[in-house]
Formats: structure tokens, C-alpha cells, sequence
């Protein structure tokens, strides 16, 4: 420990004194109190700076953020919305995905896996393997736009996918979108980052 003396002149004779142990005490704390306090300051701002590195190696390597374009996918997403994906190739029914095509990132629903049969039916059901399947995430039910034959097989390798807005989306019903190879998965949407009255993870 460095060694110090706190030396006080007395006014009166002009002697040097030598100040109490009390007081050498107390000086001896304070020193040793800013040191430590430049401890925790240089420990917390290295902590701050791995967590800065940690969560943009995240955001450039796990995550993706993207804003919602057009309404095909309302209710659950409106226009502009903005909505983070995590990068991944696991993903399930039900899950919304999103899937790079044509340059950019699309939203939809994932229905069916390769070697279902996918039909629909005049007032909008979805079947799956002849099983009716539940969407309650649906405002309306409708068959939309749709040029292939049901039922439809997924070819191997493929995924179905519909937009929650079914009478606007384009889809796997249309062959100008079709099927989606899953080496076009971008991942799956786990979050929403905006508006901030919508703010929450996706279930």
C-alpha cells in the first residue's frame, strides 16, 4: 500500500505535528473509498461495452428487424408495423415466418409441411391431411386469390403459406409466389418492436 503522512502546522509556534490517529484513519477510508469507487466505474463500463458488442454480434447474427409492408398479414400485423425475426430454419405450423423473395423479406403463416395435401373450401376452411385446422388469429375467412388445384400436395423440400388476410394475401395459393424452399427461410417472427401499444413476443 502506498505510504503517505498528513503533516498540519501549528500557527501559534510554527512546529510541525503530527495529526491524530483518528484523522489518519479517516484520510487512509477516503483514499481507499475513490479507488474503489474507480474500480466498480471501470468494471460496470466493461460490462456495458460487452454487452454494446454482445447485442449487436445478436442483431447482425441471430436477429433480423423489419418493418410490415401492405395489409396481407392483418389483423395480426397492420402496415408499418415494425417486427423482429430470429434466425432459424425450425419452424412449425402455426409459426409466422418470414422468407426472402424477390429481394426482400415476405410475412406469412406456415400451414403445411412437404407431403401434406392443402384444400380449401368455398367459405375459406383450411384443410390439412383432411383436418380442418383452427385460426382464430382470422378476422374473415375467404378463398382469395388462387390459381392451383386443391388439394394440393407440398412438394418435398417445401412449405405452405397463407397470409392472415386471406381475400388480399398473396400466397402459396397463387403460382407467382407458390411454395416456399426452406433454404429461402429468413426465420421466424418472435417479436413485435412497434407501435408501442403493440409491443410483445409473438406466441
Amino acid at each position: 500500500m502506498r505510504q503517505f503522512r498528513v503533516i498540519f502546522m501549528d500557527k501559534e509556534n510554527q512546529n510541525l505535528r503530527i495529526p491524530p490517529k483518528d484523522l489518519l484513519r479517516e484520510e487512509l477510508q477516503r483514499v481507499e473509498s475513490k479507488r474503489d469507487f474507480r474500480r466498480a466505474v471501470m468494471y460496470v463500463a466493461g460490462v456495458l461495452a460487452v454487452a454494446a458488442a454482445l447485442t449487436a454480434l445478436a442483431a447482425t447474427r441471430l436477429f433480423v428487424m423489419i418493418r410490415v409492408n401492405g395489409e396481407s398479414m392483418a389483423p395480426t400485423f397492420e402496415d408499418r408495423e415494425v417486427v423482429v425475426i430470429r434466425q432459424t430454419k425450425a419452424v412449425e405450423r402455426g409459426d409466422i415466418i418470414g422468407f426472402y423473395y424477390g429481394g426482400r423479406i415476405l410475412l406469412k403463416r406456415y400451414v403445411g409441411d412437404a407431403g401434406d395435401y392443402i384444400d380449401i373450401d368455398d367459405e375459406g376452411n383450411v384443410y390439412v391431411n383432411g383436418a380442418v385446422i383452427d385460426e382464430p388469429y382470422l378476422d374473415e375467412k375467404a378463398v382469395g386469390n388462387c390459381d392451383i388445384e386443391f388439394p394440393y400436395k407440398v412438394p418435398e423440400g417445401m412449405i405452405f403459406v397463407l397470409g392472415d388476410n386471406r381475400a388480399v394475401s398473396l400466397d402459396s395459393r397463387t403460382k407467382s409466389i407458390g411454395c416456399v424452399d426452406r433454404d429461402q427461410l429468413a426465420g421466424r417472427v418472435v417479436y413485435r418492436a412497434w407501435p408501442l401499444g403493440r409491443i410483445g413476443f409473438m406466441h
